[in-house]
């Protein structure tokens, strides 16, 4: 509910990207930041600060506040963020309620979500922190349309998605509290995307799905062998966190995960990889 208070900050202030790009927040080297949102004349940007724990908001004039990160209610931490904003002479006029959860409990009338434990936050960010770092890579190899690795806060997922730059059909949305233009918006083209989110293992899962699901998606032979699944509800590849882990290399064995699913993706719905793919290293040689 935190992160969704703050990216809806973000939302209300930053210009429309595609596909919602502009709502994210995005891993940094002390937790979860918004990065810069223009404010009129001036910018500021807001940080969750998994190792001191606090929620950092500063402004491009030099004035700065701290919001506590400890047990407390999410109506607390909303009112809390929203006066500081204002002792920063900042409006933010966001919808009072959280996207894609049931129920949506109205952020100021929210006493019943009011726990935070310190350590699973931080051991949260560290694992989006790895998982940045190999995803980040990944998409090095991409030259054709592809998102940032960000931070979707409706459903907590990390995620880096690769297009075709063909349209797609319509999505038909469905998601809690969540209007379906959202959604047609979202997935207005074709893609394949991954990514890391807390579900689907004992510590989470990385994921793979394509939009539309081409014939032959779910039957493609991926890696790790004996470790990768498509789940039938999800209708998406997983890779339990934990089977990470404890691999021998799992930087290797993650790449592996990324690569055989997208592979899954483009070489069933036809996409043109030389077009879209090269070499990151291309320029090494010529590095001054």
């Amino acid at each position: 509910m935190w992160t969704q208070i703050i990216g809806k900050i973000r939302l209300a202030h930053a210009p429309m990207v595609n596909h919602w790009w502009q709502v994210t927040l995005y891993v940094s080297p002390r937790g979860l930041t918004t990065s810069a949102i223009p404010y009129g004349t001036r910018a500021f940007d807001i940080e969750f600060d998994f190792i001191d724990h606090d929620l950092v908001i500063r402004s491009s004039d030099g004035t700065g506040r701290r919001v506590s990160l400890e047990p407390k209610p999410v109506a607390r931490f909303h009112q809390e963020t929203m006066r500081a904003l204002a002792e920063l002479d900042i409006q933010a006029p966001i919808r009072p309620r959280p996207n894609e959860v049931e129920p949506a409990i109205p952020f100021a009338e929210d006493f019943q979500h009011c726990s935070y434990d310190a350590g699973a936050a931080q051991l949260f960010w560290r694992q989006l922190l790895q998982a940045d770092r190999v995803l980040g890579r990944f998409r090095s190899h991409f030259i054709g349309k592809v998102s940032p690795v960000h931070y979707f806060w409706g459903a907590m997922d990390l995620a880096c998605t690769r297009f075709s730059g063909r349209p797609a059909p319509a999505h038909p949305g469905g998601a809690p509290n969540c209007g379906d233009w959202v959604m047609v918006e979202g997935y207005s083209r074709e893609l394949s995307s991954c990514g890391f989110w807390p579900g689907g293992g004992e510590e989470g899962a990385f994921y793979a799905y394509a939009y539309p699901e081409p014939e032959g998606f779910a039957d493609h032979p991926v890696r790790p062998a004996g470790q990768a699944r498509y789940s039938q509800d999800l209708r998406q590849y997983l890779l339990p966190y934990e089977a990470v882990r404890t691999a021998g290399d799992p930087d290797r064995m993650l790449m592996e995960f990324l690569q055989t699913t997208y592979e899954a993706a483009a070489d069933n719905a036809r996409w043109d990889r030389g077009m879209l793919e090269d070499d990151p290293g291309r320029w090494d040689d010529g590095r001054p």
